[in-house]
């Protein structure tokens, strides 16, 4: 018994490790592809793109990794998957060493096959985690793993703007994004190193894995059947659609059209961030006690406005501020539509299904909004002619027409919001979820990881 916690704690330690190395990578991925991409002269259609196949493709290898569970062992599959993720990550590196061409079209298959392993990852290391931190420890556990992770996420976006503004005043950008990718592959290389050193505590794998498989399908098509799931998930799923036309163009819009410099547009993503970070607890305490419906539509009213205050001035000051707010409604959206998620799924069914099934449908809408937006982008100066006011910038057609979107979203799905009373969760259950990474479509994403029940408020923390 005392050898198994030795090795419990010893493999948790490496875990806290592993969320630090991993960061370095994630949040330079997540936050320095679309500018790279500026750097390398992409086109509206390719920024478009760059959004929009990573997206579908990555959602789908997590139905494909319940599959590959059939024959490999967590352990083994996410460290080899890891390690093949660092290798895509020095390949961006070379990109920018070589500026061959065909750059673009290697930087949207390459931001494939990233966001492919990170898919792949997800379950495996969800189901892994699962077996091995015990449930007492779980929101102990998760909390302190995510601070990690957001202060060195936070350390790489100050910091690799920094070092990407450095390069371009010395003239020589690729060798800053050259540093970035290369530090960023180091750190998913260190990564796979602690995956492998943790306990795995069901190393032999088993068949069971092609039953779940054909089982998760059958269970969405089944969830997709029930009006309040289906309502729910187009909801979410339209709104990240409606997101992803804008979204790959406000690295556009600063690094090109307000000449911002890369330590500016780092700061704008951190405002954005880390008020999401830090308003999940004023959220949560607010679901609590007023309902996720009421936060979510709330938060969902506030979201078709932001593009449009975009509008208002090119100021670093204000578009920072902007930021700010748009990460404490982002914030609040974020949250309660996943708390909503567990509350609506119907009794005794697995959470971890509808989840996945609302994924992949947002996948798709994700898929669909940013292609449009790619298009539209293509042809937005021809679109500012014909319109009876004057835009300072043609990408405006492009935020105006996805606050719009937003907006006629929100309006559908209002009257079709049902208070939940199913779930008394707020009471008798927390959910605990973790910051795994962030994209543009609505900055941190959290990853489900599992329901225990709540303390009593007069019961003492574990230690």
């Amino acid at each position: 018994m005392s050898r198994h916690s030795s090795l419990l704690r010893q493999t948790l330690t490496y875990s806290q490790k592993e969320a630090v190395a991993s960061a370095t990578m994630t949040a330079t991925g997540d936050n320095f592809f679309n500018a790279f991409a500026v750097y390398l002269q992409a086109s509206t259609m390719q920024m478009g793109w760059l959004t929009a196949f990573p997206q579908l493709l990555g959602a789908a290898m997590q139905l494909l990794s319940v599959w590959i569970s059939a024959w490999f062992p967590c352990r083994q599959l996410v460290t080899v998957v890891a390690v093949f993720q660092a290798v895509v990550v020095l390949l961006i590196a070379m990109l920018a060493v070589f500026h061959p061409g065909n750059a673009m079209i290697l930087l949207i298959v390459l931001a494939v096959l990233y966001h492919s392993a990170m898919n792949l990852i997800q379950p495996q290391w969800r189901a892994w985690m699962g077996s091995l931190v015990p449930k007492r420890r779980r929101g102990l556990f998760f909390a302190s793993r995510t601070r990690l992770t957001m202060g060195t996420s936070l350390a790489v976006f100050i910091g690799g703007g920094a070092l990407l503004y450095a390069g371009e005043k010395l003239q020589v950008p690729w060798l800053g994004f050259t540093i970035l990718f290369g530090v960023a592959a180091c750190g998913r290389l260190l990564s796979s190193r602690f995956l492998w050193l943790m306990h795995d505590p069901a190393p032999h794998h088993t068949l069971e894995g092609q039953g779940v498989f054909i089982a998760t399908l059958k269970e969405i098509r089944k969830a997709l059947h029930d009006d309040v799931f289906r309502h729910y998930s187009f909801f979410v799923a339209g709104m990240q659609g409606m997101v992803a036309i804008s979204a790959p163009f406000f690295a556009v819009y600063m690094l090109k059209e307000l000449d911002f410099n890369y330590f500016q547009f780092s700061l704008n993503s951190v405002a954005s961030i880390a008020t999401q970070f830090l308003s999940l607890k004023f959220w949560g305490r607010l679901s609590d006690r007023y309902g996720n419906r009421l936060v979510m539509l709330s938060c969902s009213s506030m979201i078709p406005v932001i593009p449009a205050l975009w509008l208002v001035s090119p100021d670093f000051y204000y578009l920072f501020l902007l930021q700010m707010l748009s990460g404490l409604f982002w914030s609040g959206f974020t949250l309660s539509t996943a708390n909503y998620l567990y509350d609506i799924r119907p009794h005794r069914t697995n959470f971890a299904t509808y989840a996945a099934a609302q994924s992949g449908i947002g996948a798709i809408m994700v898929f669909i909004g940013a292609a449009a937006g790619g298009l539209l982008a293509s042809h937005a100066d021809s679109l500012r002619a014909l319109l009876p006011f004057t835009l300072s910038s043609s990408l405006f057609i492009v935020f105006l027409t996805s606050g719009i979107m937003r907006a006629l979203v929100l309006l559908w799905f209002i009257p079709r919001a049902v208070e939940p009373h199913i779930r008394p969760r707020p009471r008798l259950l927390q959910i605990i979820y973790r910051v795994s990474r962030f994209n543009p479509i609505s900055g941190v994403v959290l990853d489900w990881l599992t329901v225990t029940e709540r303390k009593p408020r007069d019961q003492p923390p574990e230690e």
